[in-house]
């Protein structure tokens, strides 16, 4: 027995990302991408060099912070993750016990920033992802907020 699947299906992109992950081929195209396009883009610019408890490398000290405080309430999770839609967007954080994505928004007085955050609010809304989104000052309270907010969704944090 076998099964034929339709051409939509064998052409999907996000079903041949996802089979690309599993396998482990993903990487050695991303960074083939990554060679050969030399644009000035966010992960050019602000390079992964904070390393949070784990091991994962982030962009900046906020984020080892929400990083270190998912890794210390013991749940699973996956730093700047790929949405699993057509457009090329990343998630800073994904939970997949509730299927939550965590945004840190963090440049607040850039314009370009701004667009940007308006623009994946506008994405996660659109695919009615479940999403979580931290500012600054949540960062500081990080006990208080994150539990709360991950309950939403049905993650229990402690």
């Amino acid at each position: 027995p076998f099964i034929r699947w339709p051409e939509t299906i064998l052409e999907s992109k996000n079903l041949n990302s996802s089979v690309e992950d599993i396998k482990g081929t993903k990487e050695e195209k991303v960074e083939q991408k990554l060679t050969e396009k030399k644009n000035n883009g966010f992960r050019e610019k602000f390079e992964a060099k904070h390393r949070a408890t784990d091991g994962h490398f982030v962009r900046s000290k906020a984020e080892m912070i929400i990083d270190n405080w998912l890794y210390m309430a013991e749940l699973v999770h996956a730093y700047e993750r790929k949405l699993p839609i057509e457009e090329d967007v990343y998630s800073d954080f994904y939970i997949p016990t509730g299927k939550v994505y965590i945004e840190f928004w963090g440049f607040e007085n850039n314009e370009k920033y701004l667009a940007r955050k308006k623009e994946k609010q506008e994405i996660y809304k659109k695919y009615d992802f479940n999403l979580i989104e931290l500012t600054d000052d949540d960062v500081l309270n990080l006990d208080d907020v994150l539990p709360r907010l991950l309950l939403k969704y049905g993650v229990q944090a402690y």
